[in-house]
């Protein structure tokens, strides 16, 4: 069983970030279904290179260039996977009426101009917002957003169905629905340590991360019926911007 965790954990690793995993780590669709129960653990590799590299940069730069240079290692590190899931959702669900039209428009390479402004404001929004944080701060809000984010974007595999027939569809092999075990290892990782940090804080943004999923969750229902991989990434990026937002606003009224 630990060792199945652990080419669980690799495999999430492997398909939701570039870095390496070791050659042992056998690949198996089946592997990839299961191992949504890391995405919030693979969120804690993400937010402690991107804290790591804001807090150490702010150390020898100004504030905004130490959160550019933490956004740009951390897009890198996740191949902006998730950044991409946002643009083609938006660009869907913006100029799509009928479902099939919408999926069809989500599927096309090309950024759109609902694409093209949803990314825009969304990397702009987490600069500002981290900015107004402060580096100590803000590497703190990072090591909050980026493993609880990832577990609101997991939990809609754990409550809607996967709506697109294509096989070759990038998140297909994610489309099996996560058992109540497994979701609950995943919240484990995505929610419980982070009160720790800062409880005041870290409650807000669960508490606005996981309104925001309710509401997209509600919005993907009513529009498609469920999700494909790019509703995915638009859900880990919609939870992370609402979690930056709660923990400014807490820390400011503290």
């Amino acid at each position: 069983m630990l060792r199945w965790n652990l080419e669980l954990f690799f495999t999430a690793l492997g398909f939701f970030t570039r870095i390496p995993v070791p050659r042992w780590v056998p690949y198996s669709p089946e592997r990839l279904n299961h191992a949504a129960r890391w995405f919030p653990a693979v969120g804690w590799v993400v937010g402690c290179v991107a804290a790591a590299s804001l807090w150490l940069a702010a150390q020898a730069w100004p504030l905004p260039v130490a959160v550019l240079i933490s956004m740009a290692i951390s897009i890198r590190l996740t191949g902006c996977f998730h950044e991409d899931g946002l643009a083609d959702a938006a660009d869907g669900l913006g100029g799509g009426w009928e479902k099939a039209q919408v999926l069809a428009i989500m599927k096309d390479s090309r950024l759109g101009t609902y694409g093209a402004v949803a990314l825009g404001l969304a990397l702009a929004g987490k600069f500002a917002l981290l900015c107004a944080l402060g580096a100590d701060k803000a590497a703190l809000a990072l090591l909050v957003a980026h493993p609880f984010s990832r577990l609101c974007s997991g939990s809609l595999i754990r409550l809607m169905d996967y709506v697109r027939e294509d096989a070759q569809a990038k998140a297909k092999p994610l489309a099996v629905r996560m058992s109540n075990g497994e979701w609950l290892l995943s919240l484990a990782f995505g929610a419980l340590p982070l009160i720790l940090l800062a409880p005041r804080p870290a409650l807000a943004a669960l508490c606005a991360g996981g309104l925001i999923t309710l509401w997209w969750a509600r919005v993907l229902h009513r529009r498609l019926g469920g999700y494909t991989g790019d509703c995915l990434g638009a859900a880990q990026q919609l939870a992370e911007l609402a979690c930056y937002l709660a923990w400014t606003a807490a820390w400011t009224s503290i």
